[in-house]
């Protein structure tokens, strides 16, 4: 028995679930995505408490303001789609004996639908509790307007104003929101990223008795990072997968594909030959090179090339992704 975990917006489906809710209203994209490059800003800074991911906790006044429910992020969990091959791939690796998980920050209500649709067991997931509904009822008007306000103020800004995104949403989150009623909602929110993504897979691998050293631990970005760490440190594997720079220089391996069924000859790889196996085929795949959108594999261990690495991520990253491959 093998177990991987898989991020699941990446590595298994193209969409942004969060990014998707805030574009359920006007301008709301624009406001996500400055909100994501504040979560970039304070991840890289090493805010005490703060991890990457927790984007989904900052952005519960503006959902609550613009009356988003529960319902609406089930509405969107029931259209979204999966990268091309996910769906043979999980299934062939629950069949082949694999222990398959999920460790992601997406909001239960839609990562449980996806999750249960590719056949993964609802206790191999974990994913960010967000009982929004409750919030309704207890904001007040006062907190509305100082949302509004700050929504204004947001839409005057591009994602690349740094000084004056860290400026603003300093004031607002840490000074001016706790004093409001969505002040303890939006602490009560726990996103599974970075250190809690960690946290999650040494959980996993305490309940099937699976060192860190037999995992594979799949993703694509920032909230990815801290996972990958403690997987390459313990000897695992650490798949980089259409992945940005914040994750690339952390895993094992990198690869780059439209199709996530060009994973199968490294696990198969793994399963029978461990480490050195997966190092020489890839080694041997990047000597090759890939063809057009596919098999574009680099190993990452060791050396400083994920820089090399990243443009034909990042090409790929945006033919899967779209918009979403702008976010952290």
């Amino acid at each position: 028995m093998k177990p991987i975990a898989f991020d699941l917006e990446g590595p298994l489906s193209p969409q942004d679930n969060a990014y998707d809710l805030m574009g359920l209203f006007p301008e709301g994209r624009k406001v996500f995505e400055i909100i994501s490059r504040y979560d970039d800003l304070l991840t890289l800074e090493g805010k005490a408490g703060y991890e990457p991911g927790d984007t989904l906790a900052l952005i519960v006044p503006f959902l609550a303001y613009h009356g988003i429910k529960e319902s609406d992020i089930a509405a969107l969990a029931d259209r979204a789609s999966f990268i091309p091959g996910a769906a043979d791939l999980v299934p062939d690796l629950i069949s082949a004996g694999w222990k398959v998980f999920c460790i992601t920050t997406t909001y239960r209500q839609y990562s449980g639908n996806l999750v249960r649709r590719l056949g993964i067991p609802p206790e191999n997931l974990a994913c960010t509790d967000f009982p929004l509904d409750q919030l309704a009822g207890t904001a007040v008007e006062t907190d509305f307007s100082l949302v509004a306000k700050v929504e204004q103020e947001l839409l005057k800004l591009s994602p690349s104003d740094d000084d004056r995104i860290k400026r603003l949403l300093d004031r607002f989150y840490w000074e001016q929101l706790p004093r409001t009623k969505f002040g303890p909602f939006v602490a009560g929110v726990r996103p599974i990223g970075g250190r809690r993504k960690a946290e999650a897979i040494q959980r996993f691998a305490s309940r099937v008795a699976q060192p860190l050293s037999e995992w594979v631990a799949v993703g694509d970005s920032i909230t990815d990072f801290r996972m990958f760490q403690i997987v390459e440190r313990s000897g695992g594997l650490a798949i980089a997968f259409n992945a940005n720079e914040y994750a690339l220089p952390y895993a094992t391996m990198g690869l780059a594909t439209t199709d996530c069924r060009d994973l199968l000859p490294v696990l198969v790889r793994w399963a029978t030959g461990g480490r050195m196996a997966v190092a020489n085929f890839v080694a041997a795949e990047e000597q090759r090179g890939g063809t057009g959108d596919r098999n574009h594999f680099h190993w990452l261990s060791g050396n400083n090339r994920w820089t090399a690495a990243l443009p034909v991520h990042r090409r790929i990253r945006r033919l899967l992704r779209e918009s979403a491959a702008n976010l952290g």
